[in-house]
C-alpha cells in the first residue's frame, strides 16, 4: 500500500509543470552550457595552442574566442528572454476596459507557462470586472427608473395641481395682477417641462413603448431643441433583432455622446448613424466640435463599461479642432439578442 501510494505520488510531481523560475534557470543553463560546450570543441579540435606561460601571440586569439562566446551567449540570451519584454510592456498597458489584449507564446516552451499563467489571469479579471460592472449598472440603471417615476408621479403632479390652481386664480384675478400671475403660470409650466425631460432622460420611456428607432430619432430631436446643435439622423430601418439589453447598451452610449456634444464640443453638426455592416453593428456618433479629448473621463469610461456587457468594442477619435467619432462595434448582433 505505502508503495503504491509513493509511486502514485511521485507520478504526480513527474508531470507537475515546471514553476518560471524552474523554466529560466533551466533556460540559462541549456544556453550557457550550449556556448561552452562549443567554445570548447572549437578550441580542442582548432590548430590553435595556448602554451604555459602564454605567448603574447597567443593574447589575441583568447580574447577573439572571448568576445565571440560573449557576444553568441548575448545574442541567445536576447532572443530566448525577448518574451518577458513583450510580457512586461504587456502589464504596462493593459486596460480591463480594452479586452482581448493577450501575448501569444510563441512557440517559447519554457515561457509558455507563464504567459498562459498571464493571459488566464486578465481573462479572469475581465469576466469580474464585467460581472461586477453589470451588477453595478444593472443597479444605475433601476435607481434611474425610480427618480424618474417619482419625478413624474409625485413632483411633475404636483406642478400639475399648482398650474390647474394658478389657472382658477388667473381667471378671477383683476387685470392688474393678470399678467404678473400669467408670467408665474409660465414659470410652473416651464419647471414641469423640465421634470418631464429629466424623467424622459432617466427612464427611456419611448425606447420601451416604441422601438430602438424611435427613441434615438427622439433623443436627437431633444438635443437638438435644446443645445441648438443640428443633429442628421441615418438609422437603418430593417435592423436584425436585437435584445432588451443591446437596445440599452445603444441608447445610452448615444445618449451619454450625444450630451458630451452639447456640453463640451462646441460644434454646429452633429451625426448620429446606426447601420448593419458585414455582420456587425455599428454605432457611430461624430461631430465637427473641437476635439482633442486625451482622456478618458467618466462619461466615456462608463461607456466602455456598458460595451463590455454585450461584447462590443468602443473606439474614441478626437483628434485637435476636427472633432470626436465614438464608434460602438458590435459582432454578431444576432446572437447577441438570443442571449439578452
Amino acid at each position: 500500500m505505502d508503495d503504491r501510494v509513493a509511486g502514485g505520488a511521485a507520478q504526480r510531481a513527474v508531470h507537475l509543470p515546471r514553476t518560471p523560475a524552474q523554466a529560466l534557470f533551466r533556460r540559462l543553463v541549456l544556453i550557457n552550457g550550449l556556448v561552452f560546450t562549443i567554445g570548447t570543441l572549437v578550441l580542442a579540435f582548432s590548430p590553435a595552442t595556448i602554451s604555459a606561460p602564454i605567448v603574447l601571440a597567443e593574447v589575441p586569439v583568447l580574447l577573439i574566442g572571448l568576445a565571440v562566446m560573449l557576444g553568441a551567449n548575448a545574442l541567445l540570451l536576447r532572443r530566448s528572454l525577448a518574451p518577458l519584454d513583450a510580457l512586461t510592456a504587456l502589464m504596462q498597458r493593459v486596460d480591463l476596459l480594452r479586452t482581448g489584449d493577450r501575448l501569444s507564446d510563441g512557440g517559447n516552451s519554457d515561457l509558455t507557462y507563464l504567459i498562459g499563467t498571464f493571459n488566464s489571469m486578465l481573462d479572469r479579471l475581465e469576466a469580474e470586472r464585467s460581472a461586477s460592472s453589470a451588477h453595478a449598472l444593472a443597479a444605475q440603471e433601476g435607481e434611474r427608473r425610480r427618480i424618474a417615476r417619482e419625478l413624474h408621479d409625485e413632483i411633475g403632479q404636483s406642478l400639475t395641481v399648482v398650474l390647474l390652481g394658478l389657472k382658477r386664480v388667473v381667471d378671477r384675478a383683476p387685470g392688474d395682477l393678470r399678467e404678473e400671475l400669467h408670467g408665474v403660470q409660465e414659470t410652473v409650466r416651464a419647471s414641469l417641462d423640465e421634470v418631464r425631460q429629466v424623467a424622459r432622460r432617466l427612464r427611456p420611456g419611448v425606447l420601451e413603448d416604441l422601438g430602438l428607432h424611435s427613441a434615438l430619432n427622439a433623443l436627437a430631436a431633444d438635443v437638438s431643441q435644446m443645445s441648438g446643435v443640428k443633429v442628421l439622423r441615418s438609422v437603418q430601418p430593417d435592423l436584425p433583432p436585437l435584445g432588451s439589453d443591446v437596445e440599452l447598451v445603444l441608447y445610452r452610449i448615444a445618449q451619454e455622446s450625444l450630451t458630451n456634444i452639447a456640453r463640451h464640443a462646441h460644434a454646429e453638426h452633429a451625426e448620429l448613424s446606426l447601420q448593419a455592416e458585414d455582420g456587425r453593428l455599428v454605432l457611430r456618433i461624430a461631430d465637427d466640435g473641437q476635439g482633442g479629448a486625451r482622456q478618458d473621463g467618466s462619461g466615456i469610461r462608463g461607456m466602455r463599461e456598458r460595451a463590455l456587457l454585450i461584447g462590443a468594442r468602443l473606439s474614441v477619435d478626437s483628434p485637435p479642432g476636427v472633432g470626436t467619432c465614438v464608434r460602438l462595434d458590435i459582432p454578431d448582433p444576432a446572437n447577441r439578442s438570443a442571449t439578452s
